[in-house]
């Protein structure tokens, strides 16, 4: 992970769960999307890159024991300081990277249940890193990859919208990596509806909760801050989250 990503997680740790605080249904929701489809098995290994938190494990957690906990792969320590003090969960810090080519030691030979939530877009390299990480499956694993398509519906500023999307990869081609790794793969599309008031969702974006607003200086924030205002006027805004849920599996 960059140094500027770095900082963007160590500065967002301290209130990354307060940023979905207000949204307990958004989680609940995510939460058994995720389930259903990874389909786990109690004592099965589970591994989440990108875990920050852990705020997404919990439908996870009790098919974990001590003896098979989470496997919680992040770079952010900051990220990791913060999950919760369970011996079910097994904090690694690292990339995706570094897992796919065999550098970090894990607690398992294998994996049965991979999830990765919005984290596709910092691979460096997405074919070659879901190859390894393929490779790290059992023989009955499963990846589930949760990703933002790049055309996003939300009140932004139009320049975060576009550098977004120019960085984001598109869902197909997210599936076609996973083939390439030897996996099958589907993919779905599912939305969440969301209502939000004005100054809050403000607030999120004047904190920077999503990475791409990090990419921006103070002044570049502040005048795209000014833009959602302006385009924006009601003191409630609505709009369509959707996500992609791509399965791989042997």
């Amino acid at each position: 992970m960059d140094e500027q990503l770095q900082h963007h997680y160590t500065q967002l740790a301290d209130t990354y769960d307060d940023t979905w605080g207000h949204r307990p249904a958004y989680l609940d929701w995510m939460e058994e999307h995720i389930s259903r489809r990874l389909r786990v098995s109690p004592g099965e290994w589970i591994a989440d890159i990108g875990a920050g938190t852990g705020l997404f494990l919990r439908r996870l957690l009790p098919y974990a024991t001590e003896q098979t906990p989470v496997v919680c792969v992040d770079p952010s320590a900051a990220m990791l300081a913060r999950l919760p003090q369970d011996p079910r969960l097994h904090p690694v810090q690292a990339t995706a990277e570094e897992l796919a080519a065999g550098q970090v030691e894990l607690p398992c030979d294998t994996v049965d249940a991979l999830v990765i939530k919005e984290a596709v877009h910092h691979f460096t390299d997405l074919d070659h890193t879901l190859v390894g990480l393929a490779d790290q499956l059992s023989a009955d694993g499963r990846v589930l990859i949760v990703t933002l398509p790049p055309q996003l519906k939300y009140p932004l500023f139009q320049t975060a919208l576009d550098r977004f999307a120019a960085g984001q990869p598109e869902p197909e081609s997210v599936a076609a990596a996973l083939r390439k790794a030897g996996l099958k793969a589907t993919t779905t599309i599912e939305e969440f509806p969301v209502s939000i008031e004005r100054d809050r969702w403000l607030r999120l974006v004047a904190n920077r909760w999503m990475s791409v607003l990090s990419t921006f200086s103070d002044t570049e924030l502040s005048s795209g801050l000014e833009e959602i205002a302006e385009e924006h006027p009601s003191p409630q805004l609505e709009f369509p989250d959707r996500f992609a849920f791509i399965l791989g599996h042997r």
